[in-house]
């Protein structure tokens, strides 16, 4: 993980946007030279709309390969059997169409090919992991020797992101990878693509990204410079969302939520950590498949009530974002949410109390539950934020 005084630079050479994705694809694989094209999408997209077969019609004989059968959460043994493809089709692009499933498949993917793992055992080596105390070990290993354009269909944002989470289904955890060659050599941010995405997923996935700015302005470890991107992410996506919302046609909304998307995601690149809501979040999704954007739903505004205490003055910033100056940013937060018809307790999305316990005890093993602004120290910490969210 990065330090939190240090902007750690990708290998992200650009962003385009507003344009038609299969065009941006066939034009970056001729600058890239690529030859043998692989693609991950979506099944949603590849076979109920007309998106994959543009893309394939635009690249002509450097298509050689589709995989389009990722489970939510990027189970390890299916991105080993999209690698296997892969590797059979002697891929040198990768470009992935989709969600943050998809697109942490294809970073998982590239690992496996630069390095030749074909088992879930053979990736141990290159996931980081925390011991007792919070602390973070990252291995190092050569970065991705294949290059990688990621098209998003969601607002989860993995796409900007050097890390990428892949289920174990051995452990039934969620486990981390990182490494500065993981983040696409390009993005396009095609908002026409995303109205095949349905609305429960492209607002609960927003969701997501304003949870984002809300963790990097409730930090203590963040700074002005970082503030203010996520303040001006905050503003962007809780415009963009609400309209989408109105209207699910209106493209200039959804870029404005992928613009506000992308900003939220600035400040992890300059070492800024999370808190407990994505901490949990990824418990939550790993362990119990609650859907990625539902976890953020859920639990932001019950981390904000529970850090409240120690951090009163940064939230201040996160209401007033939101237009709501005279409440707190825990029900600013709430009330944006149930607006956008998202659930807000983990009971609505099927989280039960007997359940928080082993909830708990696997989020102790999350990097970002050692950064939250509150220190949290035990599982107890973590059944008590979990309380606040029944």
């Amino acid at each position: 993980m990065s330090a939190h005084n240090t902007f750690v630079l990708s290998t992200l050479e650009k962003v385009v946007f507003s344009r038609p994705c299969a065009d941006v694809i066939r034009q970056e694989a001729e600058r890239l030279h690529a030859r043998r094209v692989f693609l991950l999408s979506v099944p949603e997209l590849s076979r109920q709309t007309d998106e994959v077969a543009r893309i394939k019609a635009a690249l002509g004989g450097s298509f050689a390969g589709l995989y389009d059968s990722m489970p939510a959460h990027t189970p390890v043994d299916a991105i080993l059997e999209a690698a296997a493809m892969a590797r059979a089709a002697a891929t040198d692009l990768v470009v992935t169409l989709g969600g943050s499933s998809v697109t942490d498949a294809g970073k998982v993917l590239l690992i496996c090919l630069r390095h030749g793992s074909t088992s879930t055992d053979q990736l141990q080596a290159y996931r980081y992991r925390v011991d007792e105390g919070g602390g973070l070990f990252t291995p190092e290993f050569a970065g991705p020797d294949i290059p990688f354009i990621a098209v998003p269909t969601t607002l989860s944002g993995a796409e900007f992101t050097s890390i990428a989470g892949a289920r174990n289904p051995a452990r039934n955890i969620k486990e981390g990878y990182q490494h500065p060659g993981l983040v696409p050599r390009t993005v396009v941010l095609d908002p026409a693509v995303t109205v095949h995405t349905p609305d429960w997923l492209w607002l609960s996935t927003g969701v997501r990204a304003v949870d984002h700015a809300v963790e990097t302005l409730g930090s203590l470890f963040s700074n002005d410079f970082c503030d203010g991107i996520a303040e001006s992410a905050l503003r962007l996506l809780a415009e963009g969302l609400s309209a989408v919302r109105n209207n699910p046609a209106d493209l200039n909304a959804r870029l404005k939520c992928q613009f506000g998307l992308w900003q939220s995601l600035i400040p992890g690149t300059a070492g800024i950590p999370m808190g407990a809501s994505h901490a949990i979040g990824h418990v939550l999704g790993g362990y119990l498949n609650v859907p990625h954007g539902y976890t953020s739903c859920v639990m932001a505004a019950a981390v904000l009530r529970h850090n409240s205490s120690h951090n009163a003055d940064r939230q201040r910033r996160i209401a007033q974002a939101l237009g709501e100056p005279r409440k707190s940013a825990a029900e600013a937060v709430a009330g944006f949410i149930e607006n956008l018809g998202m659930p807000t307790t983990v009971r609505a999305v099927g989280v039960q109390a007997g359940q928080f316990s082993a909830v708990a005890e696997r989020c102790m093993a999350e990097p970002w539950i050692w950064t939250n602004p509150r220190p949290i120290s035990r599982p107890e910490d973590v059944v008590d934020i979990l309380n606040l969210a029944a």
